[in-house]
């Protein structure tokens, strides 16, 4: 998805989408070269490897707890 740059507010930049949609989104995960004006090409999508590894956590950690009370 392609978003529009409009402005910096402190921490936040304000980018807008196609279609007119605004939203706030932190500064510091913009590119470097991030400016007002500009258009930023951002990748959403899921990480099934990653949700994963953490569910085998949350798992391995709630079964640690469960053991430690017997």
């Amino acid at each position: 998805m392609k978003f529009f740059i409009d402005r910096f507010e402190g921490d936040y930049a304000v980018l807008i989408d196609e279609k007119t949609d605004s939203f706030e989104f932190p500064k510091k995960y913009l590119p470097p070269d991030a400016g007002e004006g500009k258009y930023i090409d951002v990748d959403i999508r899921t990480d099934e490897e990653y949700t994963d590894k953490q569910k085998d956590e949350i798992h391995n950690l709630k079964q640690k707890l469960l053991n430690k009370g017997k």
